[in-house]
């Protein structure tokens, strides 16, 4: 099909994204209460908060529990995962935060060997924690820093990466590929030796309650949720219309369709055939039962959402 056709197409496609009537309350339930009060236990020992989130939705999920908390001690938004983020607006993204009292905000990619950017937190964070009364730890000559943030944004990558950057040491703290490796506030964990600092790593904490269907969506497609509470069908199928809304039509080539499609079976299938995911079921036939082969949509629904997260489908900014 020639490329006029195509894009002619595309035209038609989805606009709006449809939900089915889903309640947020009972799609995406609030929780994590414990871990809350966890962090509010160990707040007097704290010098400095360090809010971790997924650069690919800026504000889309930010826990708004945090604001009490964040309003007591200064407060450092990390932008991690720049490297599955489409940075090509960023200006747009620091005045957004800025309007919403965020000013300090740092962009990272904690999985890499080398980040500058995590070179930047430590100085950044004396010089904010200086500028500000330290209350009952003004004869502290060391200082403690939180981390927290939603699950799966990279808090245990972060601290890792400063022990890795500042004190040449492997990992400290667990990492995985899905929300809640981190179950408790751990013991502090030191990542710098001049000036001494600890870093407290906490469990991902999501809002009581998600203000949105569309950013439950968000966090669920970043991976913040478990995909089998939502759905790994509901969820491939937001992220095609979000790719197909935002132009970004990789998916096409990755997975040898004609063209970008609107239709998730179409694209599933596609998917399926080209890696070989098939099942065998059971069919009910007038002359008995047969086994016969057919795609298997999970296993690729789930490739097609592992391939998003892992940037194969090229940068994406979702908010």
């Amino acid at each position: 099909m020639k490329l006029h056709e195509a894009l002619r197409n595309v035209s038609k496609f989805r606009t709006v994204f449809d939900f089915g009537g889903r309640e947020v309350a009972h799609w995406f339930p609030g929780h994590m209460a414990k871990g809350l009060k966890q962090m509010r236990a160990s707040l007097k020992s704290v010098d400095c908060i360090i809010e971790i989130h997924d650069a690919r939705i800026p504000f889309s999920g930010r826990n708004p529990v945090f604001q009490e908390t964040l309003d007591v001690r200064p407060h450092l938004l990390v932008l991690n995962k720049m490297d599955l983020a489409d940075l090509s607006n960023k200006q747009r993204i620091l005045k957004t935060l800025e309007k919403n009292r965020v000013r300090n905000v740092l962009f990272t990619d904690c999985l890499k060997q080398r980040d500058d950017n995590i070179k930047k937190l430590v100085p950044t964070v004396v010089e904010m924690i200086e500028s500000q009364p330290r209350f009952n730890r003004v004869e502290n000559t060391n200082y403690c820093l939180m981390v927290i943030g939603v699950p799966n944004v990279g808090k245990s990558s972060l601290i890792n990466s400063l022990r890795r950057t500042n004190l040449k040491k492997g990992r400290a703290s667990r990492v995985g590929g899905e929300p809640g490796i981190t179950k408790a506030v751990l013991t502090k964990i030191q990542v710098c030796e001049r000036p001494i600092m600890h870093l407290l790593d906490t469990p991902g904490v999501l809002p009581p309650k998600i203000e949105s269907v569309e950013t439950g969506m968000k966090l669920a497609l970043c991976g913040t949720i478990l995909d089998h509470l939502v759905g790994e069908d509901i969820i491939a199928d937001y992220l095609l219309y979000s790719l197909n809304r935002l132009e970004k039509f990789s998916y096409v080539e990755k997975y040898d369709l004609q063209e970008p499609s609107d239709d998730i079976q179409h694209v599933l299938k596609r998917i399926a055939v080209k890696l070989g995911m098939t099942q065998r079921v059971k069919a009910i036939t007038g002359v008995g039962n047969i086994t016969i082969t057919v795609p298997n949509y999970t296993a690729a629904a789930y490739n097609f959402i592992r391939a998003f997260r892992k940037g194969e489908l090229g940068q994406v900014m979702l908010d």
